[in-house]
């Protein structure tokens, strides 16, 4: 068969499909519902042209396409898992933590004490240095947080001479818990004079007792458990 034979067979053959699908496609337009993305021939397949390619419709969207016509818009299964890996062996329980050791409690602690004085004095008599050697024992076991020792006088003599008599007494009372090792900015001193009396003033007995100091000891100790 000579070459102008075989060109006029394979365009015969062309026009013969293209009639095919244009027939199909009238049809499908006129009365087929718009869901094939193709021209198909009266028995339902795809029509394909001589060279391979595939026939769309109006309608065609990449959703319809088909892997036999477009094979790079058909979306790919995705692959398959692969088999899971086998568990590993448990870890062994460690050995269980010890428990925190509780921490140390404190509870404020208070101490009291009355240094007395002859009158008109302010030289520590020796009960007054025998309670305070008894107080600093006990400064030992505290967290020293302050001392205050506030003086006092009876009601002879001129409340000005009196205030200064009971800080001269106060002052006493620091310098001796001073010299007894007690930090000397943790002890306060105060004196009130004649204006908080403890005892009647009439009598000497009365007046002797409102010859002191108050010592008040604040601090914190550790309780054990």
């Amino acid at each position: 068969m000579n070459k102008v034979s075989k060109l006029s067979l394979v365009l015969a053959s062309a026009l013969a499909v293209s009639s095919t699908a244009a027939i199909a496609q009238s049809k499908d337009i006129k009365g087929s519902s718009p869901t094939s993305g193709y021209v198909v021939d009266l028995r339902g397949n795809v029509v394909v042209d001589p060279f391979g390619l595939c026939w769309r419709t109006g309608y065609f969207t990449p959703a319809m396409a088909i892997a036999e016509c477009d094979p790079d818009l058909v979306a790919k299964p995705a692959p398959a898992p692969g088999p899971a890996p086998a568990p590993g062996p448990a870890p062994r329980p460690g050995p269980a933590p010890a428990p925190a050791p509780a921490g140390p409690t404190t509870e404020k602690v208070t101490f009291a004490a009355d240094a007395f004085f002859d009158f008109d004095k302010s030289v520590l008599k020796p009960e007054g240095k025998a309670k305070l050697d008894d107080l600093s024992s006990k400064l030992k076991d505290i967290a020293l947080e302050v001392i205050i020792a506030v003086g006092h006088t009876d009601s002879i003599g001129t409340d000005a001479y009196n205030q200064k008599l009971s800080i001269r007494r106060a002052e006493a009372v620091k310098a001796y818990l001073v010299s007894k090792g007690v930090e000397a900015n943790r002890v306060y001193t105060e004196g009130k004079g004649e204006k908080q009396p403890v005892a009647d003033n009439k009598t000497k007995d009365g007046r002797a007792k409102n010859r002191r100091v108050e010592i008040e000891v604040v601090g914190t100790r550790q309780i054990k458990r």
